[in-house]
This record gives C-alpha cells, sequence and structure tokens, in this order.
C-alpha cells in the first residue's frame, strides 16, 4: 500500500494542502520500517538527502540533537555544516521534504542524544530547558514527534532507588516528567519512540541499578518506559552493540543470530522480574514493539544477515522457526516493526536492510 500514500501525496501537495491540513494525520504504518538518518554529522557512510531518502522508510529519525552541556537540559539541533557534508541541502529544501515525507504517510522524529550526545536532566531547570528546546526543534522542522536516544551515562539511578514503579533519580523522574509534558502540548498524534541499548533494558531482569554491587545504570530505562508505557509509539531496543544477555530461559544469548532477536524481544513482550526487587516490569502491547538491527557490518557490532532476521521474526510474529526457544509472552502479530542504525550506512551497503526487510515487513497480515 505504500504507492497509495505516495499518489495521495502527490495530490495533496499538487493542489497546495500542507501536509498537516487533514483533521488526522496518517496512521503510522502496521509493520514499520525505522531508520535514522546523519541529519547533523557525516561520516564514512556519506550524506543522505532528506529527498532521496526511499518511500520504504516509514519512521525516519533525524540524529541527532544534542545538549550544550550534559546538565543544561538544552537541546540543539544542528544540521551538517557544506563543509562536512557538501551535498547538504539547504534548510528550505530540507524542511520541503520533510513536508513531502509527511504527505506520504511517514513521520520524521527528531532523535536525541547517540553516542556523544549526553543528556542528564538533573534539575527541574533542565527539564523546562529540555522541553522548551525540543519544542522549538519540533516546531522550527514540523516534525511529527521525538526519539530518546540516550546512551552512555545519560540514565543512571541513585543508590537505594529499587522501584522501578517509583523512581526517585533526578535524571529518571525530570526525564518522565519533560516526556509527559511534551506528550500532553503536541496530543495524541505525538509519536514517540525510544532506543536503548539492551544494558539499560533486558539486563535489568538480572541486575537492577546498583542493587547487589555493579553499575548503576542496569535496567534504567525501564521506570522510563513503566510511565510512558501508555505515551510510548515503539519501543526499539539496540539489539547490537551488547554483550551476553540472559533471557527468560536463564540461559546467555549473544548478538548476531536469530535467537538473540528472539530472546530480548520476547523479554519485552512478556515482562520480566526486575533484578532482586521483587517487582516485575509488564510487558507491551504488540504494537508498541519493534527491534532495532545495525544496516551493515560497518553500522555496528551484531550484524544479523536477513535470513536470521526473518527466522527471528518468523518466530516473533507466526511462532514458527523458534529453534526450541518457548515464547513467554506468546506471538505478535501486531510487532510495529525494524529500526536499523541508520539509513546512511544502507545506502552505502546498496540497500541491502531496506531491500531485504521492507518487503518481508508489507507482507505481514
Amino acid at each position: 500500500m505504500r504507492w497509495l500514500a505516495v499518489v495521495l501525496g502527490v495530490l495533496l501537495t499538487g493542489v497546495g494542502v500542507p501536509a498537516q491540513a487533514a483533521d488526522e494525520p496518517a496512521a503510522l504504518a502496521k509493520h514499520a520500517l525505522i531508520g535514522y538518518v546523519h541529519a547533523s554529522f557525516g561520516n564514512g557512510s556519506g550524506y543522505v538527502r532528506m529527498a532521496d531518502v526511499p518511500d520504504e522508510w516509514d519512521v525516519i529519525d533525524l540524529a541527532f540533537a544534542e545538549p550544550t552541556s550534559v546538565t543544561s537540559g538544552d537541546i540543539q539541533f544542528n544540521r551538517c555544516p557544506a563543509s562536512e557534508c557538501p551535498e547538504v541541502e539547504s534548510d528550505a529544501d530540507f524542511i520541503a521534504a520533510i513536508r513531502a515525507k509527511q504527505a506520504a504517510g511517514k513521520k520524521v522524529l527528531i532523535s536525541i542524544g547517540g553516542a556523544n550526545g549526553q543528556v542528564q536532566l538533573t534539575t527541574t531547570a533542565a527539564r523546562d530547558a529540555f522541553v522548551s528546546s525540543v519544542s522549538s526543534i519540533i516546531d522550527r522542522y514540523g516534525l511529527d514527534g521525538l526519539d530518546i536516544d540516550f546512551e552512555g551515562h545519560s540514565l543512571y539511578l541513585d543508590s537505594g532507588d529499587t522501584d522501578f514503579r517509583n523512581p526517585t533519580t533526578p535524571v529518571i523522574v525530570n526525564l518522565i516528567s519533560a516526556l509527559k509534558t511534551l506528550k500532553a502540548k503536541y496530543g495524541e498524534n505525538f509519536v514517540l519512540t525510544m532506543a536503548p541499548e539492551t544494558f539499560f533494558v533486558q539486563v535489568g531482569y538480572q541486575f537492577y541499578g546498583d542493587t547487589g554491587g555493579g553499575d548503576n545504570r542496569r535496567g534504567s530505562y525501564l521506570p522510563v518506559i513503566d510511565a510512558l508505557r501508555d505515551s510510548l509509539t515503539v519501543l526499539h531496543v539496540q539489539d547490537y552493540n551488547s554483550g551476553p544477555v540472559m533471557g527468560l530461559d536463564n540461559q546467555y544469548h549473544t548478538m548476531g543470530g536469530a535467537d538473540f532477536h528472539i530472546a530480548m524481544t520476547d523479554m519485552v513482550k512478556a515482562g520480566f522480574p526486575v533484578g532482586s526487587t521483587g517487582q516485575t516490569f509488564p510487558g507491551l502491547r504488540d504494537d508498541q514493539i519493534g527491534l532495532g538491527l545495525p544496516a551493515a557490518v560497518s553500522a555496528g557490532n551484531g550484524y544479523t544477515a536477513p535470513a536470521a532476521v526473518h527466522e527471528a521474526l518468523d518466530c516473533l510474529v507466526k511462532g514458527q522457526n523458534c529453534g526450541g526457544y518457548s515464547l513467554r509472552g506468546g506471538t505478535s502479530p501486531g510487532f510495529r516493526g525494524l529500526m536499523t542504525w541508520s539509513i546512511n550506512w544502507d545506502h552505502y551497503y546498496n540497500w541491502e536492510f531496506q531491500n531485504s526487510h521492507a518487503p518481508y515487513l508489507d507482507a505481514l497480515p
């Protein structure tokens, strides 16, 4: 049905109707292909103009908006300079391309964080600056929502903060408050996604924060996910750049094959006991669940060949080809889709990710 969305978008554009003129924006694709585009920096994968992002991509994350300092809460989005990205388009062309994507039914989000964008909302002043500055970015570019890609030391749990349902650590509490404020400001059509690493989600099954000693970042996304579960559009955990993680079968699973994606995604669907706290994190709806993959071997550790990805999806969505793993959360016919880092890397590798996975997702009921 992608062709229909494009035709409708062209017709709307042709008669001069703005992308957001309709009472209701286009719904998010039932099974979506989600990708990050390197909008603020250049690297060896090359620059991809917004207008050149193929129609197969249903959600496009602009990477990245970053804070002026770690604790300021002041988030800025600076487009890649021509000195670094010679092919970069003008702001006017960039915004026009975003409108065209939206007219074709796509969602364009600002992604905050990334590997270099540490965000710690340690104070209410930082929280308020976050809300104000993120709103300014969304409004300037007319975006559909927000992706939280906090990595590194952005989120952590203070000692003694052991109840994910009632967190007390300021960086957690203030982020939750900020995201709820943004959701309330923009309404029910506001798209909110999150891209945590496994360390911040599934590792919470074994260890939560510094309970029992150890790294106080373990499981630290859980209170954010739980508090925003009614507003969360998609959680696509990064099933890459990860060490072995214990699944609900109490076996360690290693990235790069179908088994890892099956076990990690099943944890998000089924829910799981949180460390030694005596509490259980409830699973998400299947339409809120995706999984993240590197687009190619150069994009990140944990590249998974397309056939193995489809094997994992056969299990998760249809209950087939599970390789002996028993799904604790049952099948997920509404599974939302696949996220990748990144559209640029996929372009560099001749669109292997897109060409392999878009047809698979389109063929799902």
